[in-house]
């Protein structure tokens, strides 16, 4: 089996599969460009190009030409990958890019495995974990927003964090250990007594973390998005609705009910947050077995969705159907008063809080959008004095590291107010600290690596 802890030669192609003006090909490790030069038109210009330059030619089979090319040399240290290495420019049509990879492998490169590339560029040092996993979050942002967090972490922002509040930890298990390893009898100070050295320090470490640990549902919700569903009784105007905020006409209206008879989606952005939008059946009690079925599907998306937007048809009013649904919803519901152009919000009120657009007009969905945005990212906020901007933790690897410091200085404090000896309490500390040590790759395990770096993209 092919390894990540090898130096070979490998190759890949970087771009989406398909026809296309341009197609890349990476290559990297040892003697790569050496033997890319074999089956180089130019071998000897190719062997002596310095890094950062681009070498004109043809890949060659034989004395078969495969494709003209051009080639962007790297050499070991200032490469992505840290050692030599070079990415091939070829025409994007299907055949030549294989018949490139075909010649490459005989040349003696093996296929990269997922993300080989950037796990490499990491061992190397050129990366640490928290910028290798950017990576794969910048190849899949879908909207500016995520694209822009994204860089933020590749651009060092999560590791000046994590490195931030691990040296406040550093700095307060050195005075703990440093007491213990002397008598308490040589010691007057406040520690004597069996307080923790540096308590203040701590105490910021904990401030960071906590703020670290609520910016990933924030950073999530930028990667991954939010599934919303828009239900309602027929014609109250779901697919209107639908085609206004993807701006496009892809769901068919009428005037006749139960003519969506399954649910359709499309992604959207509104303020840089990706939004799985699906419009569904209406809700009711259908005799019709293609529309029950539709109906059925409907409600299992309900129970599944992050939000529902809750149509009311505004010219006919709130019927009890209407009632039951948003008094028995359990996920985040925004009950919406359509028609607004034909009728008017109640006057006097209702049980839930009434949102007044109108998908035929467009009025009201701006307020909308901002209800929408508001109910997704109603969570916990960075604390004042605090510099958090788009650096927050993306993955679960992160958010499970950042939650187990935090839990390991939780109760390093406890045990501080309680005044526990601080040979119970070191443990704790060095635990807080090895978490942000995995967090940035410091202290890692090699299975761990493979099983995240699996999951990029080959290729990155």
């Amino acid at each position: 089996m092919n390894s990540y802890n090898d130096d070979a030669p490998i190759a890949a192609v970087a771009t989406v599969s398909g026809e296309s003006a341009l197609a890349v090909i990476r290559t990297s490790g040892k003697d790569a460009v050496a033997l890319l030069a074999e089956v180089f038109s130019r071998p000897q210009k190719l062997r002596e190009a310095p890094g950062n330059t681009i070498v004109y030619g043809w890949i060659l089979e034989k004395d078969a030409k495969i494709d003209e090319v051009l080639v962007s040399v790297y050499r070991s240290p200032r490469s992505y990958t840290g050692e030599d290495g070079a990415d091939i420019s070829c025409h994007g049509g299907t055949a030549a890019v294989r018949g490139i990879m075909r010649v490459l492998r005989k040349a003696g490169f093996r296929d990269a495995l997922p993300g080989e590339f950037t796990f490499r560029a990491f061992m190397k040092g050129k990366l640490d974990l928290t910028k290798a996993e950017s990576v794969m979050e910048l190849v899949s942002a879908k909207t500016d927003r995520g694209r822009s967090h994204a860089v933020g972490r590749l651009s060092g922002g999560l590791e000046q964090e994590i490195q931030g509040a691990k040296t406040l930890l550093v700095q307060v298990l050195a005075g703990t250990e440093l007491f213990l390893d002397y008598s308490e009898d040589e010691f007057s100070a406040p520690e004597a007594e069996g307080r923790l050295p540096d308590r203040a320090l701590a105490e910021s470490a904990l401030v960071r973390l906590r703020a670290l640990a609520d910016s990933y549902r924030m950073e999530r919700l930028c990667h991954d998005g939010a599934l919303a569903v828009i239900a309602g009784r027929p014609n109250a105007g779901k697919s209107s609705l639908f085609n206004l905020l993807l701006k496009e006409d892809r769901s068919i209206v009428t005037d006749i009910p139960g003519t969506t008879r399954d649910w359709i989606e499309a992604w959207i952005s509104i303020d840089g947050i990706p939004i799985r939008l699906a419009d569904t059946a209406g809700l009711r009690d259908a005799g019709d077995k293609v529309e029950q079925i539709g109906v059925a599907r409907s409600r299992e998306l309900l129970e599944t969705a992050d939000i529902a937007l809750y149509l009311i048809d505004g010219t006919r009013g709130i019927a009890p159907e209407d009632a039951v649904f948003l008094q028995n919803q359990k996920n985040p519901t925004i009950a919406v008063w359509n028609k607004l152009d034909a009728a008017a919000l109640p006057e006097n009120g209702t049980d839930y809080p009434l949102l007044g657009i109108s998908a035929k007009t467009g009025a009201g969905i701006s307020e909308l959008k901002a209800a929408l945005v508001s109910r997704l990212t109603d969570c916990s906020k960075a604390p004042e004095g605090w510099g958090y901007s788009s650096v927050g933790i993306a993955t679960e690897r992160q958010k499970t590291l950042v939650d187990r410091a935090t839990a390991s200085l939780e109760e390093t404090l406890t045990l501080a107010d309680r005044g526990q000896p601080l040979d119970l309490i070191a443990p704790l500390l060095r635990e807080a600290v090895n978490a942000l040590g995995e967090i940035t790759g410091e202290v890692s395990a090699a299975d761990i690596l493979e099983v995240m770096f699996s999951k990029f993209c080959v290729g990155k």
